[in-house]
């Protein structure tokens, strides 16, 4: 026993004394998604009616389970029993305080017992209804479970039919919209989003010309992004892809270069531009002006799509950053370069769409053989740019997404008109998209804010195989949504918005029908610093200590330095238009050296230049006339009057 307990104490000291033993009480994952629960009427259906997307707000709880929100309660409440409709009854108040199981038993009458009938026999199967709530036309026995009581209230009854009707359009798509969380950190409008295929990692880009990297399984409930970039400096952010693996992602912004980089956002190459003084786009080896849009293939990892405002659209190998695969020209009605708004994949990666300045629709099979000429192609099929274009899987439609506030649902087997527009969509970016649901039973887009709409931002859902608009959800009151995506896996809905001042991705979940992403950040609380944490601070050697290594001043001191001097800042004296006067030298002509030294001496007057000279001549008439000194004398005897020569030109006479 002795050895034992030695081994024991041993293993033992490896440990903590608090090792295995939990300090605090953790915070019940309900009260956690109480805190990000979606509070007020924010869903409208068809009807205008609001619909609550939540069952209850966060400080008022109730007994039906305040995390179910009301687009699953019901789908729950047909896996359980049926509760008791009596208000009387207590679960436990049955014979000896035990719990009651199976359902629930109907109200003693008078004259019977629990659980027998009249004739004294025991009751086999569901319990009848208590007398008085519902009566027959005949006195034929009820088959099956108890009806609800009736309600009294006309006003309550139509209410609760309203919200039903509401539940059921949210219970028949299961849209996950009770909680929502916010991931911020951009300074302006997100206005890219991308969410690799397991739903770990979202990359979101914006304006500000960053991109921020989230992770769902290293973030804490702070949603703070773990790396930040800047792909092109001074440069907007316009779409970002991930690879078919998710091992890498494209990062398209307004240059003319696309990066790709690694999933931790290490830079793996950027691919050439080309050059600018070749009228021939074919002959160039890359995109000249800046790109709009960028898309990885679907099911190849070593290609992609860019789109570009230099009227192009490009194939590339990602293993060759110097020159692309294919260069595909659209068709235009006249010679000329017309940007290329969007461009996108079909699910097999077999066909390419792109969305042209003038408002066409142009679609490419990939074939052998196959060239710039499309085989669809839609002429004037939106009145503005193209923002977004989206294939279903099974190939048979296209949803389109301008700037014209429309949404259009195409059929690819005919194309001449589309099957259905949706307007009064309101779209002020570039980078507007629409999207699918997982089951691809509904399609959602984002709307942006109008300057003297009193609706905020709007995320609207649509039933493709009704063609109609199902709910609009706000996500932001002042904020305009960009992008969306419904991610298959997690069942979450992302949401960009934001303004001039601001951005951040709304992420709408459930926790009843959602799975991991933002319901593992979420429930995970930051680490709290301990006392007896130790950081040890690192001793840092400075290599230009010594003189012979030191580094010249840089010039930004020296100009600091500067500005401080009353006299070094003193602002320089504007040139002067004159002769000059106070020690000035004019900028006209005649400012030479030896007239500044005559004029400081003061043998040329300055006013020589301001006064008209046939009156300076005049002047002296009087004194040239009585007192001649240099020419009038030498003709005084020979020629005492002056004879002036007569002229011959007509002009003249006149």
């Amino acid at each position: 026993m002795e050895d034992g307990e030695e081994i024991y104490d041993g293993i033992r000291a490896q440990f903590p004394v608090t090792f295995g033993k939990q300090s605090k009480a953790q915070t019940p994952l309900e009260l956690i998604h109480n805190t990000t629960r979606r509070g007020g009427p924010t869903t409208t259906t068809t009807d205008g009616k609001p619909s609550s997307s939540s069952s209850s707000s966060p400080s008022v709880i109730t007994n039906d389970l305040p995390t179910v929100s009301s687009s699953s309660k019901s789908w729950l409440r047909s896996l359980r029993k049926p509760k008791n409709q009596n208000p009387n009854f207590d679960a436990e108040d049955d014979e000896g305080g035990d719990v009651m199981v199976g359902p629930p038993r109907p109200l003693p009458e008078s004259g019977s017992g629990d659980g027998e009938d009249e004739d004294g026999e025991m009751i086999v199967g569901p319990p009848r209804p208590p007398a008085g709530l519902v009566q027959s036309d005949e006195d034929d026995e009820i088959i099956g479970p108890p009806k609800p009581p009736p309600r009294f209230n006309a006003n309550d009854s139509d209410e609760d039919a309203d919200d039903e009707d509401d539940d059921e359009v949210e219970n028949r798509f299961r849209i996950p919209l009770s909680n929502e969380i916010v991931l911020k950190g951009h300074t302006k409008v997100v206005s890219t989003l991308a969410i690799d295929h397991s739903g770990s990692r979202v990359l979101s880009g914006s304006y500000d010309y960053s991109v921020r990297m989230y992770d769902f399984q290293g973030m804490n409930s702070r949603l703070q992004s773990f790396r930040q970039l800047e792909p092109s400096e001074g440069h907007q952010v316009r779409n970002l892809s991930w690879s078919p693996t998710a091992d890498r992602f494209l990062c398209v912004t307004g240059s003319a270069q696309a990066k790709i980089y690694d999933r931790d956002g290490l830079t793996l190459g950027e691919f050439v531009k080309g050059d600018m003084y070749i009228r021939d786009l074919k002959n160039t080896k890359g995109h000249i002006t800046g790109l709009t849009w960028g898309e990885w293939h679907p099911k190849t990892k070593e290609t992609i799509l860019t789109s570009s405002e230099d009227g192009s659209l490009r194939i590339w190998d990602v293993n060759n950053f110097t020159s692309q695969k294919q260069v595909i020209k659209p068709r235009l009605a006249r010679p000329a370069r017309v940007p290329v708004t969007t461009c996108t994949w079909d699910r097999e990666g077999k066909c390419i769409a792109g969305g042209i300045g003038d408002g066409s629709i142009q679609i490419w099979n990939l074939k052998p053989g196959w060239g710039s000429r499309p085989d669809i192609y839609v002429e004037k099929s939106h009145t503005d740019d193209i923002t977004s274009l989206k294939f279903s899987s099974d190939g048979r439609t296209l949803l389109s997404r301008s700037c014209d506030d429309s949404l259009k649902v195409w059929d690819l087997r005919q194309m001449k008109a589309p099957l259905k527009v949706f307007n009064d969509l309101p779209n002020h970016y570039a980078q507007t998209n629409v999207a699918f649901s997982p089951d691809e039973q509904l399609f959602l887009t984002g709307t942006s804010v109008e300057r003297e709409s009193t609706t905020g931002g709007l995320l609207c859902f649509f039933d493709r195989a009704k063609l109609e608009l199902v709910s609009k959800v706000g996500i932001s009151p002042t904020c305009s949504v960009v992008q969306c995506c419904w991610h298959p896996k997690l069942n979450q809905i992302f949401a960009t918005s934001g303004d001039k001042s601001q951005g951040g991705t709304h992420i709408l979940y459930d926790p009843t029908i959602s799975e991991r992403g933002a319901l593992v950040c979420v429930a995970r609380a930051p680490r709290k610093k301990s006392v007896d944490d130790f950081e040890a601070k690192p001793v840092i050697h400075n290599p230009h200590a010594l003189p012979l290594f030191r580094d010249q001043p840089s010039r930004k001191r020296q100009r600091e330095k500067t500005l401080k001097d009353p006299m070094k800042s003193h602002k320089p004296d504007l040139p002067m238009t004159g002769p000059g006067f106070g020690g000035r030298i004019g900028t006209s002509q005649g400012s030479l050296l030896t007239q500044y030294l005559l004029k400081q001496g003061g043998m040329i007057k300055e006013t020589w230049m301001d006064e008209d000279p046939r009156e300076a001549i005049l002047k002296f008439a009087d004194v040239a006339a009585k007192e001649p000194k240099f020419i009038a004398p030498a003709y005084a005897d020979t020629q005492p009057e002056p004879v002036f020569a007569k002229s011959d030109s007509e002009d003249e006479e006149k």
